[in-house]
C-alpha cells in the first residue's frame, strides 16, 4: 500500500465509522482535506471549455463535470485586487492604495491574517507556486504571511522562458523562499515550472493535510508558446502571416479535437494555445493526486483573477507581442479593468469527489467567500474556530451551500477599481449599480441601475423606472464605502 494511504488508514476507518453514528455532516469536516487552490490570469468567462465548445480545456472541463459550477462568480478587476480579496477575505478597498490596481508596493500590512496563516493554525502545512504580486520586495513576500515555502514571481507578469519582469526595479525577481534565485530558471515555461513545483509539494511524504496556492502566470501576456522550440520565441511566420513559426509541431496548437485549429484568427488561436498549455498542467496535478492517494481527500477549487485582457499594445515584457482582439468573444460588457461583469464575471469551480456534488450553482459567490469557506471546512484539526467579527470579514462562508444545497442569504456584492477611485459597483440580488468617473457617488443621481437578470449584457440603465431600488442600493453602497480606508 503506498505511503499516503497507510498514513490515512486508520482516520478514514474512524471517519466511516464516525459517519454511521453521526450522518452526513459529520463525513463532510471529520478529516480535513488537502486544499488545491489554482488561480489563473486573465483567463476571461468565455476562455474555457465549459462554458465556450470552441476552447480546449478536458481537465477543468472534467473538474466542472464531476463538481460544482457556480455561474455567478465574481472577482475584482485586476490581478492585484482579486488577489488581496482571496487572501484576506477582505474587499481590497479596506486596505486602500496598492491593494486598489496592480502593483509592486505592499498590497496589506505585515500582520494580516491571510487564508495561508488561518489554515497554517488550523494545521496544514502551507506552499505557494506561482505569481504573488502582493508586494514585490522580498521582504513583503509570501513567507510572511502564512506560507511555509512559496516559489515562483515576487512581482507580476514576466516573460514566459527568461521569467523577468518589466525593467527597473522589480525585472529580476524569480524566488524560492523569497530569495532569488540567479539565472531566474530561464529556458523553461514558467506553467511548467510552477506545474513542477505543485507535484514536488504533493508527492512529499507528510503527516498533515496541506494547502497549496497555485497563481499560474498563464494566460497573461506575454503570449508564448514555443515548445520544443526554445531558442525561437513565438513570432507569425513571415513566409504565412496567419500562421505562427513551428506551429504543426508544437502540441498546445494541435488538440485531439482540432478545435484550436479550426480558429482562423492566429491571434486568438495563440490563446486558445495558452488554455490547452495550462490545462494539460492542471491535469497533470490531478494525475499525481490519483498516483499518491490523495485525491478523494483533496479539495480543488479553481478561478480565473479577472476578465479578459481584450488587447494588448506588447514591449513591456521579454518577447512581449503586440495582441488585438485575442480572446474569445463574450456575453457580456467590459473586459479586465472593467467593474461591468465582462471585467468581474468569470470561471469559477470547485471539486472535492464524493463529497461535492456536480451541478451548476447561481447564487452570487465572490472570490472573497474563499477564506471562510475553506477556513470551515479546514478547522477540523484546530482548537477553535474562525471567528469572522473579528476578521472584519466581507467574505462569508459557504460551506452549507456547497455541501447542503442551503440557500445563503441575499448580500451586498460590492467593486471598487484605481488607487484613486474612479470605477464603482455593487450587486444585491438580481440589481447592479455601476459608475464610471472621479467622483464619490453622493447620491442616487449618480448611478446607472442593471437588471441582470432580463440584461446581463448592461444594456439598459433602468435607473429612472426604479428609483427606489437605487435608492435602496445606494444606501447599501453607502454602508459598504463607510468600512473602506480613507
Amino acid at each position: 500500500m503506498p505511503f499516503h494511504s497507510i498514513r490515512r488508514f486508520p482516520v478514514l476507518v474512524i471517519t466511516h465509522i464516525m459517519c454511521l453514528l453521526f450522518g452526513h455532516a459529520f463525513c463532510v469536516y471529520a478529516e480535513s482535506p488537502n486544499i488545491v487552490l489554482i488561480l489563473s490570469d486573465d483567463q476571461g468567462w468565455a476562455d474555457i471549455g465549459y462554458n465556450n465548445p470552441d476552447v480546449y480545456s478536458p481537465n477543468l472541463d472534467q473538474l466542472a463535470s464531476t463538481g460544482i459550477v457556480f455561474t455567478q462568480h465574481y472577482v475584482m478587476p485586476q490581478c492585484t485586487p482579486t488577489r488581496v480579496a482571496l487572501l484576506t477575505g477582505r474587499y481590497p478597498s479596506r486596505f486602500g492604495g496598492a491593494a486598489l490596481q496592480a502593483s509592486n508596493a505592499q498590497a496589506f500590512p505585515k500582520g494580516t491574517p491571510t487564508l495561508a496563516s488561518i489554515l497554517k493554525a488550523s494545521g496544514y502545512e502551507t506552499f505557494l507556486a506561482g505569481k504573488w504580486h502582493l508586494g514585490s520586495m522580498p521582504s513583503h513576500g509570501p513567507n510572511e504571511f502564512g506560507f511555509d515555502s512559496s516559489y515562483g514571481s515576487l512581482a507580476g507578469a514576466v516573460g514566459m522562458y527568461d521569467h523577468r519582469y518589466r525593467k527597473g526595479d522589480f525585472e529580476y525577481n524569480w524566488h524560492r523562499d523569497q530569495e532569488l534565485i540567479n539565472g531566474s530558471e530561464n529556458g523553461v515555461h514558467a506553467t511548467e515550472l510552477v506545474t513542477a513545483e505543485a507535484i514536488r509539494v504533493i508527492r512529499q511524504e507528510r503527516s498533515k493535510p496541506f494547502f497549496l496556492y497555485l497563481p499560474f502566470h498563464s494566460v497573461h501576456t506575454p503570449l508564448d508558446e514555443r515548445g520544443r522550440f526554445v531558442d525561437q520565441p513565438t513570432a507569425l511566420d513571415p513566409a504565412n502571416p496567419n500562421r505562427w513559426l513551428n506551429e504543426e509541431d508544437i502540441p498546445w496548437f494541435n488538440d485531439p479535437a482540432g478545435k484550436i485549429q479550426n480558429e482562423k484568427d492566429p491571434e486568438k488561436r495563440l490563446l486558445l494555445a495558452a488554455v490547452h498549455h495550462l490545462d494539460d498542467c492542471i491535469g497533470r496535478i490531478i494525475k499525481t493526486l490519483d498516483e499518491t492517494d490523495q485525491r478523494q481527500n483533496t479539495l480543488i477549487l479553481f478561478s480565473s483573477d479577472n476578465g479578459p485582457q481584450g488587447n494588448w499594445p506588447g514591449n513591456a515584457y521579454p518577447d512581449d507581442l503586440k495582441l488585438t482582439d485575442f480572446n474569445q468573444p463574450l456575453p457580456f460588457r467590459g473586459k479586465k479593468l472593467d467593474v461591468w461583469e465582462g471585467g468581474i464575471h468569470v470561471p469559477g469551480l470547485m471539486n472535492w469527489p464524493g463529497k461535492i456534488k456536480p451541478r451548476q450553482e447561481t447564487t452570487p459567490t465572490h472570490i472573497v467567500d474563499w477564506l471562510p469557506t475553506l477556513a470551515a471546512i479546514g478547522k477540523s484539526n484546530s482548537a477553535g474556530s474562525l471567528n469572522t467579527d473579528d476578521l472584519q470579514l466581507d467574505g462569508i462562508d459557504l460551506s452549507k451551500l456547497i455541501f447542503d444545497n442551503e440557500a445563503s442569504p441575499k448580500r451586498v456584492l460590492y467593486w471598487t477599481w484605481n488607487s484613486r477611485i474612479n470605477r464603482w459597483a455593487l450587486r444585491y440580488d438580481h440589481w447592479k449599480l455601476v459608475k464610471y468617473g472621479r467622483g464619490e457617488p453622493t447620491s442616487k443621481s449618480d448611478w446607472e441601475l442593471f437588471d441582470l437578470h432580463r440584461d446581463p449584457k448592461e444594456s439598459n440603465d433602468v435607473s429612472d423606472q426604479y428609483s427606489d431600488i437605487v435608492d435602496d442600493l445606494h444606501r447599501r453602497f453607502l454602508a459598504q464605502r463607510s468600512h473602506d480606508k480613507k
